[in-house]
């Protein structure tokens, strides 16, 4: 079941230790910046609470996981001020994942771009489905995928992050990026994703919480300074968008 509603849908339910929480858009699970606001509270407010010791991030439907920012935001932004704070929507939701003290485990389902590449980097640990093919499409729409790209370099290496942005055209598919360190394991269907999901959350959220928590600023280690450099990036992001070029290819794109 899809959500139809045009700021998009998240539910949270939590249950044994384990907080699921899914986002949903009728275009291909994108975010518009309201939905993105409403996942970093959700996960600021998930990481504070006793009842949870896992956080499972995962989105509706069968088809796309993930299709990043919000086209139709995207080509309405005239002006450097909301330029920077659409590109931050991203920035602010990798920077709590990152700062949010219970470890969060990504559900993989389908084909995953831009924006929702990072969402995946951004997470402890990800497992996915063969059809859960991945691409940075930024470059060819003329701006670049600079707020997700620490997040996808820590995971998955700088070279990885070069061969993603600049083949702006190619799709990796789900093994391409398991080898890379995106996913953790690939399964053929759905149904063996979500059974294997269901014993690896049950048994993370059976450990010691103290031991999750400290586990987690192990793994995050270092990254202390993306508090500043997303939103530096975003701007950079906010700035290419406003360029003849991108309007042009943006123009393009919509048609």
């Amino acid at each position: 079941m899809t959500t139809s509603r045009e700021n998009g849908s998240l539910y949270t339910n939590i249950e044994d230790k384990i907080a699921t929480l899914e986002f949903g858009h009728p275009a291909s699970n994108s975010f518009p910046s309201e939905l993105l606001e409403r996942l970093e509270k959700e996960i600021g407010m998930l990481s504070e609470d006793e009842n949870v010791n896992v956080i499972l991030l995962r989105s509706e439907g069968e088809k796309a996981f993930c299709a990043g920012a919000s086209f139709d935001e995207l080509i309405e932004i005239n002006d450097l001020e909301s330029g920077k704070k659409f590109f931050s929507g991203f920035a602010n939701v990798i920077n709590v994942m990152r700062t949010c003290k219970k470890l969060i485990v990504g559900r993989v389902h389908g084909k995953t771009v831009g924006g929702g590449v990072g969402l995946v980097a951004a997470c402890d640990y990800a497992m996915a489905t063969d059809a859960a093919a991945i691409k940075l499409s930024e470059l060819s729409i003329g701006i670049g995928p600079f707020v997700i790209a620490p997040a996808v370099e820590r995971k998955m290496g700088i070279d990885a992050l070069a061969e993603l942005s600049l083949a702006a055209h190619e799709w990796k598919n789900a093994y391409w990026a398991k080898e890379k360190g995106l996913y953790a394991r690939v399964f053929e269907n759905i149904k063996d994703l979500d059974k294997e999901i269901d014993i690896f959350t049950s048994k993370l959220a059976s450990y010691n919480p103290d031991a999750l928590a400290e586990m987690k600023k192990t793994l995050w280690r270092g990254t202390g300074n993306w508090e500043h450099l997303l939103y530096e990036r975003a701007a950079i992001s906010g700035e290419l968008v406003l360029s003849d070029f991108t309007k042009q290819a943006l123009a393009k794109f919509k048609k």
